[in-house]
């Protein structure tokens, strides 16, 4: 059934925006009509969707296109991440209280708080009165559907317990959110440290510093060594900012090639940022602990363990635990355990190990990787807030050199003056 996008006049002459869907234009203008809508302007949307295909003057769709594969590569961005979560919880919710599934979908399309949410799941509902699986209907959306989360909707399917995956589900993505609140959090000080000292530097070397340096200049006395280099340094600031820009951008550009397109040039990056003091600790914690609790959500809702592991090498976000993971996939295909294999990475640390042979061995690993999973959250949390106290002290000092530098290098040519003059 084509979705349609309306502008119409409503009770009092204002202008109502939404979507509807409906067999023809006619049957949507109906439908409104009957709701006190009078159309201004109506036009389907999934058909001008699909029919969309970037080439020769339609940079747009090209653009639409290449940013649709950039969402699928990385999973939902933060915003969908919370849409997403509550969207999950109130599914499982209105299943597991009876309500059926195309009315549950109904329920989500009154709910929505955008146009795009709304569309989203009015796709989903026709997809699914035609027949089709959920999983199936969701696996179209991947831009906020990860393969994780179809998956694991495709398990619930198969056993019947779709309502206790999608509360399992919002769980786990829950748990993410929290997880990547806490690194944003511990990353976000240092950063605006950075930024706000380089702008206020800049400010002084391209404006402040030449204006006074200008002015010791001209009283034609010999000035000291810091000064000379404080005023070399204020010409590159002033003459060749747009260069360092470029080198920024140049750098940046690269990075992310690299990171994105080379797969040995992202494993030699993660592997790097593994090994960098008290960072890479941090991101190997959260790395470790968003493979245990994905893996215990999939083995949870019935994934097999071959494709829980080759879902869960997907999200853990470094190229060196998804390599570790692939290799633990390989063994257990020859046979193997699973605790065997891990221990043999050397990526994962020994109580991991440890705690999943144990796990294996009482039959319990789903629950033994959530364990893990919480301890490391609860390791996450010391290492955030160390990890800021130790960064702030460190910008701090370091702005105060630089500042102190500059401003020494003012200050000594006045006071040579001075003593000139006595």
């Amino acid at each position: 059934m084509p979705i349609f996008e309306y502008k119409a006049y409503a009770a009092g002459g204002s202008i109502q925006k939404g979507v509807i869907d409906a067999d023809t234009s006619r049957e949507a203008r109906t439908r409104l009509r009957k709701d006190n809508l009078l159309v201004k302007e109506i036009r389907e949307l999934s058909g001008a969707r699909n029919s969309a295909k970037p080439g020769k003057g339609s940079k747009r769709s090209w653009l639409q296109q290449r940013l649709r594969e950039r969402q699928r590569s990385s999973g939902p961005s933060a915003r969908n991440l919370d849409v997403l979560t509550a969207a999950t919880r109130q599914m499982g919710t209105l299943l597991g209280s009876g309500i059926p599934l195309t009315e549950t979908l109904k329920a989500m399309i009154e709910q929505a708080e955008s146009r795009s949410v709304e569309t989203m799941f009015r796709e989903i509902r026709e997809s699914v009165n035609q027949g089709t699986g959920l999983a199936e209907a969701l696996s179209a959306h991947p831009y906020m559907f990860s393969e994780l989360y179809v998956n694991m909707v495709r398990a619930g399917e198969a056993t019947g317990n779709v309502d206790v995956v999608l509360r399992r589900l919002a769980d786990y993505l829950q748990g993410q959110r929290t997880l990547r609140r806490k690194v944003v959090a511990a990353l976000t000080y240092p950063a605006l440290m950075i930024g706000i000292g380089m702008i206020v530097v800049s400010i002084l070397m391209a404006v402040v510093v030449p204006k006074i340096t200008t002015m010791l200049a001209d009283m034609n006395q010999t000035l000291p060594a810091p000064t000379r280099i404080l005023i070399i340094i204020s010409d590159l600031f002033k003459n060749w900012w747009w260069a360092g820009l470029l080198a920024i951008a140049a750098v940046s550009t690269v990075f992310e090639r690299i990171y994105r397109r080379s797969d040995k040039g992202r494993l030699w990056i993660d592997r790097t940022l593994l090994r960098l003091p008290i960072l890479g600790d941090l991101l190997r914690k959260q790395a470790i602990a968003r493979f245990t609790r994905t893996l215990a959500t999939l083995l949870q809702s019935g994934v097999p363990a071959v494709q829980s592991l080759e879902i869960t090498k997907t999200v853990v976000g470094n190229r060196v635990i998804a390599d570790a993971t692939d290799h633990i996939r390989q063994r257990i295909l020859e046979g193997t355990d699973i605790a065997t294999p891990l221990k043999a990475t050397g990526v994962f640390p020994a109580v991991v190990g440890y705690m999943v042979n144990v796990g294996e061995q009482s039959g319990e690993l789903e629950q033994m990787l959530d364990r893990i999973a919480g301890a490391y959250d609860e390791e996450i949390d010391i290492m955030t807030e160390r990890l800021t106290s130790v960064l702030e002290p460190i910008m701090i000092v370091f702005l105060a050199v630089v500042v102190g530098y500059i401003v020494i290098s003012i200050v000594l040519p006045i006071l040579q003056i001075g003593q000139i003059g006595k």
